[in-house]
Parts: C-alpha cells; structure tokens; sequence
C-alpha cells in the first residue's frame, strides 16, 4: 500500500495541511501500525496531530488521556470544526449531566465519535470501564505523559494506575505523549505505561527563534517588568508568578501603569477565567499575568515574550512555560527574575512533604539553580538538560541568549579538573554533586564519614576554592561530557570514558566565570538604580533639603517628621511638580502631600523650568495601593481601639510586620491613633520622655533612640512612640 497517499490525502481533507512537521509522518504511521508508541516533542511541534489524524483514519473510538478540562475542550472544538457531526469529538469529565452523557455514550456506541477525550479521574469511574469494555477502541493516547512521572514536573499520582484501567479495558496499543522529559522521565513513563519496548520519536528540544535571559531580581522588580512590557505594547506576553497573590498584585500594577493585563489564576471563579482566557486570545488584552494554571493547551502562536516574576520548580516547567512564546516562528523574549531567596522560598514548602518527595524536589531545584548561576550558553544547558547535544558555534540559535551575547570572563582550569575527576573516580563514584564538594573543600558530614572519606589522602584536597566554584565547576564538566549523572540512583555523578581519558591526558579546559548572585550583588545593583548613577539631582537635593529645614521650624517639628530622605531623592528622581505626581513619591501619601507638598512642588516646578529639565514621566511606577485594604482594616480598627496584638493576630501578622504597616500609613501623611495602646505600655512621664527626644532628635532612627536610652525601652516600644510622635506633630 502506498504510505504517502493514505496519510496525505486525510491530512489534506480533514486539517488542509499539505505537509507534516518534523517527526509527525513517521509517528502517525507507528500507530496505524498498531504499535505502541512513544513521543517527545516540545510544545508547539505538532504533538495533538500525531493521535488526531490516526484517530480519524481509524475503525472505532481512540481514548485521549489528558490531565486538564481546558485542554480537552480546545481540542474537541477544533476537531468539531473539522466535520459536520458534533459528535466526531467528545469530552467525558465531571462537568457533564446525565443527558449529556448518555448522548456521548449514544455516538460512541454507533461509531460517530473517533475521539473520546477523558480526564484520569474519569476513567477509573466503573460505570464507564463497563461501557468502554463493550465498544471498539482504535488506540488509547496519553497526552502529557510526564504527569505520570514522580520526577515529572507535574506529578499526578491518578496517572499512576492507568496501565491496569487500560488493560481492563481493552488489549490496544499505547500512546505517550510528552512535550518535556528528561531522560529519568522518560524511563519512568515507559516502565510505569508497561511500553518498554515502544517506538520512541523524539523530537529537537531547540527553539532557535526563542532569546533566554536571566536578570537578578531586585526590589524594583515590577518595575523592571513594566519598563520591559512597554517596549512591547500592543503584542501579546505573559507573566508568570508563583502565587495568587502575587499575580493579582502585578496585574494591578501594570493596569494602573496604563498597560491592559488581566490576571489568571485556579482560585478565580470558571467564568471570570474562561473570561480572560478569551480576551487574551481575542486581542481584548495584552498581558495576561498567572500561575502555571494558565496557558496549557493555549494555541496563541504569536505570544512575544514570556516573563517569569519568581523562577519555576523544575527546568520542565521553565522550558513549558517559555514555550509559549514565538509558537509562530517569530519572535520569541523569555525573561527569568531570580534570587536565591526564592529558591528557599520554594525549599520550605517542601519541607511538609515525604522524605522521597523532598530529596526530588531539591535535586530539581538544584537544576534550576544551575540554570540561574550558568554562565554558559543558556540553550546549551537546557538541551543538555534534556539529553541532547548543542553546538553552541554552529547551532541554529546560538546568539540568541545573554550569556552568549555578552560573555563572561573565562580561565583555565585543566588542573581543578583533573582533581575534581580523580575525586570522583577515588570516592568510587558513589556520591552527588554536594558530596564530592564537601570531599574536595574538606568539610565533614554524616555520609561522607560513613565511607570513611574524610580519612582519606583527598580530603580537602581543593579547599583553596570555595563551594560555589567547585559546584559551577562540576556544572560545566557535566555539560562537557566528561561525567553524567546515573539515571537510576537520580544525581549520582559517574565519570565517563571521556573522563577518564581526561585524567591520563589532561587538555586546556576554560572554565567560565559563573555570576554571582548573592545579597550583596542584589543590593548593590538596588543601590545603582537609585543612586547617582541613574540620576538623583544633587542640586535639587540640597535645594530641597533646605525647605524641608524651613518648613520644619515654621512647624515646629523635625525634619524627618515632613519628608524622609528616601522620599527627597525619590523626588530628586523623578521632578513631581503637582500633588498627584508627589503622591506617587516613595513614602508620600495623600494626606502628606496635601499637609506639606504644595512649597516642593512649586520649587520642583521651577527647578525643573529654569534647567530645561526632561522629566522621567515613564520611571514613575504608579502604586496600586494593593494593601490598601490591610490599610483600611488598621485605620478602622484602631479607631475602634482594638488591641494591637488582635489587629495582627486576625491579619496572620507578626507584631513588627505590623508596626511596619502602621508606619507606611503614618509616613504617607495619614491620621492614626494608637494612644490607647501606649496607655497599657508606658506610662505618661516615660511617654514624654520619648516624644522629647523625637522632638530633639536629628534623626528618626530607631537604632540611635535604643543607644540613646541604652536599655531603658525596647525597639518596639520606641517605633511605636515614634508612630504617635509623627501622628501628633506632622499629620
């Protein structure tokens, strides 16, 4: 029989497709064979084809197993535009009445549907294993293959028993579709599927047309992302967070920022998400911002850019989600924020789980991290991550990240690594990467003195470097092919032969010189962008300073008690010249712009006049006022002279994360009285003590009060006074 016309002319008549892409002939013509069948290919390639068209060639129903309800009923209504009968497609999920499904089982049984989407839940349910049993299945497909996987980065534990249900069912060939898996991945899906001996297709993993980026995330990190959306206005992107809270936060600012974004997340009602999901799709927004809830089986080819606000779980997840971007072949900007601190963040919700969870959590988060740190070809690293091998020369795509484009500092390190092997090899290949490192900087543990290690001539052989070399160190020999990591016994570290060549004859190795992003990286670079170097107007500054002197004494107050200085440079910055613009200043509310901005204003307005100077309208991030409500909640509540400790026990906060929030709203100019509260603290004459010393003070600084009165009051109560001092003279 003649292959070609028996694939081409359905493709042509149900999809109008004149060709296939990459691996779909040769996967479709496995499973008209009747074979199990296994495919990797990355989002975007075409996957739902390879299973569609067998299915509409075929005699009987396929099975198509996906995890989620949106995925299913995209597929199912571009299958139904395909044909005349609506029952070609179907969906069997909990979101069905009886009526509904009796008409599903009704066009099963006449052989009208050729493909039956099903949801794991579903199919374990007995009355439709019963049903099933008696109809004629083509195949069953299992689309999103890796959510069988514990190493999958979306494990679900349901997927694990669909061998038996299958097999229940009927004796048909498998099919496992995957868009992301490593190789311990794979392994796992074919053993737990029970299709060892499947035909694999795999497909590239490389998308030439996508630019990676990663960027410290620092605290001015929204506006980091509004700059970067607005060199985009009018095309699609979007924005992920880890959080719902968080999504609603940045979906805020960026609406107030004159940008249309919508926010996406599970605990937003079925209607308002299927709402943004079709404004999104319809061009009625341009942004949409959500969790990883968002955007599977979303078929919006020309999605520009794809922004992660806190960096994903695993490197699946990371490639998933940047996937959606450029789907079109056109351009394709992913944009990584990241700080350690948000992969210790993620470290402490793993720490409920189970033991074996855990230890795979943390061994994807390394990778992650890796990916972050790396400062070699980010497209080199993700595909080695993946099992496939880059030329980071000759490469399609081999420009297009930030570490390519601008490299890094490289030097030779053939000696390290030729240690760094002899070690491995030494220790008898048995440990992980953390272990070797604690071996070669001569740090003692629990496990490195069970094998006796530390006793050995080895030990601490490497300790003129610190951990974080020797750990970039072992991510570029990896990368480089002289060790692997056992599939097995996940990130054991083996050498391999090239390895071993290495050690009898060393080459030149250069080892590039990782990033460092650590604290003080992150708030030097926060220190850049609000100092000097950006702009804040020295002159103005002084200018500014001596008004706040003037109106200090016309009010009888001290100066900190009108502006704080964080909010003179915010104005030196950014050139306010009417109280809108100054309520928008760091640390200035309404209430202190009305109190005592009208003099700033019109000396910035001036200043700015007479200087000809170009005011930064686009560096001003206008605040949403997202814990306006929390606000509210203390204004009204110490009104009612609640306890303070109540106020922040029914908010879930701690005493100072409190006290913080009562000072935002004191600085920003707003009333709010906390007497009754230091009535129970400090009685009247120590009370004056204190507001005394404010009204003397140079300075509002809590630490200078603690030395001054060495020991008298503690922190709490002095940062409390100083609520009610600025409350009394200045709001």
């Amino acid at each position: 029989m003649s292959e070609e016309i028996d694939l081409y002319s359905p493709l042509k008549k149900f999809f109008g497709f004149t060709k296939f892409k990459g691996l779909q002939e040769d996967v479709i013509k496995s499973i008209l064979q009747k074979q199990d069948t296994f495919v990797v290919m990355p989002t975007g390639g075409g996957k739902s084809l390879c299973y569609q068209l067998p299915a509409l060639m075929s005699e009987g129903t396929a099975i198509v197993i996906s995890p989620l309800i949106a995925l299913m009923k995209n597929q199912v209504d571009a299958i139904r535009g395909i044909s005349e009968n609506k029952g070609i497609a179907h969906v069997l999920n909990s979101s069905l009445n009886k009526t509904e499904v009796n008409q599903v089982k009704s066009d099963i049984a006449n052989g009208v549907t050729k493909l039956l989407y099903v949801a794991p839940e579903s199919l374990i349910k007995e009355e439709y294993v019963t049903f099933l049993q008696s109809q004629k299945i083509s195949f069953v497909a299992i689309d999103e293959a890796h959510c069988i996987s514990e190493w999958g980065h979306d494990f679900r534990p349901e997927y694990r028993n669909l061998r038996t249900i299958i097999k229940q069912i009927d004796n048909v060939p498998v099919i496992g579709l995957t868009a992301t898996a490593t190789e311990k991945v794979q392994e796992d899906i074919l053993k737990t599927l029970g299709i060892s001996d499947a035909k694999t297709f795999k497909a590239s993993f490389n998308r030439p047309n996508l630019f990676y980026e990663v960027r410290p995330k620092t605290k001015d990190v929204d506006r980091d992302i509004i700059r970067f959306v607005k060199q985009y206005i009018g095309k699609s992107g979007i924005v992920y967070c880890l959080s719902r809270k968080k999504v609603e936060e940045i979906a805020q600012v960026l609406q107030v920022n004159g940008i249309k974004a919508v926010p996406y997340h599970a605990g937003l009602d079925a209607k308002t998400r299927v709402k943004h999901q079709d404004m999104f799709l319809m061009e009625d927004c341009d942004v949409v911002v959500a969790t990883i809830a968002f955007g599977m089986g979303i078929d919006k080819p020309d999605v520009r850019y794809v922004i992660h606000h806190d960096i994903p779980k695993s490197l699946e997840s990371y490639y998933q989600e940047t996937g959606r971007a450029g789907r079109d072949g056109g351009e394709g900007y992913c944009l990584a924020f990241y700080s350690y601190k948000d992969i210790e963040k993620l470290e402490k919700f793993m720490a409920s789980k189970p033991v074996a969870e855990q230890e795979i959590g943390h061994a994807l988060l390394q990778e992650v991290v890796g990916y972050a740190e790396t400062s070699m070809s980010r497209r080199k690293y993700i595909l080695h991550y993946f099992g496939e091998e880059f030329d980071e020369v000759n490469g399609l795509g081999a420009e297009m990240d930030d570490n390519t484009k601008n490299p890094k500092k490289k030097h030779e390190a053939k000696d390290q690594v030729v240690q760094l092997l002899s070690v491995v090899r030494d220790t008898k290949e048995k440990y992980k990467a953390k272990d070797i490192v604690s071996t070669i900087v001569g740090k003692e543990n629990a496990m490195l003195k069970s094998h006796k290690t530390p006793n050995q001539p080895f030990f601490g052989i490497g300790k003129e470097k610190d951990d974080a070399y020797w750990m970039a160190l072992i991510r570029q020999v990896l990368v480089a092919g002289l060790l692997r990591k056992e599939i097995e016994q996940y990130g054991v570290i083996k050498l391999t032969q090239k390895g071993l060549d290495f050690i009898n004859t060393p080459a030149s190795f250069m080892m590039t010189e990782d990033h460092i992003y650590d604290e003080e990286h992150d708030a030097s670079i926060i220190t850049n962008a609000k100092g000097n170097s950006t702009g804040v107007d020295d002159k103005l500054m002084v200018m500014l300073k001596d008004l706040r002197k003037k109106i200090a004494k016309q009010s009888d107050v001290p100066p900190f008690a009108v502006f704080q200085d964080p909010s003179l440079e915010d104005m030196a910055l950014k050139y306010p010249i009417s109280l809108q613009d100054l309520s928008n200043v760091h640390g200035v509310g309404e209430g202190k712009a009305r109190k005592f901005g009208r003099e700033f204003v019109k000396l910035i307005a001036n200043y700015v006049e007479e200087n000809d100077i170009l005011r930064p309208d686009d560096l001003v991030v206008k605040s949403t006022g997202v814990n306006s409500g929390l606000k509210l909640y203390i204004i009204q509540n110490t009104d009612r002279k609640l306890p303070l400790i109540d106020i922040a026990n029914s908010k879930g906060l701690e005493m100072k994360e409190l006290i913080k929030e009562m000072e935002a709203i004191i600085y920003s100019g707003t009333k709010l009285n906390i007497d009754y509260s230091l009535d129970d603290l400090l009685d009247e004459d120590q009370q004056e003590e204190i507001f005394d010393y404010f009204m003397e003070a140079e300075t509002d600084k809590i630490q200078e009060a603690l030395d001054e009165f060495d020991g008298d009051y503690d922190e709490e109560e002095l940062r409390l006074m100083r609520i009610k001092f600025i409350n009394d003279v200045a709001n």
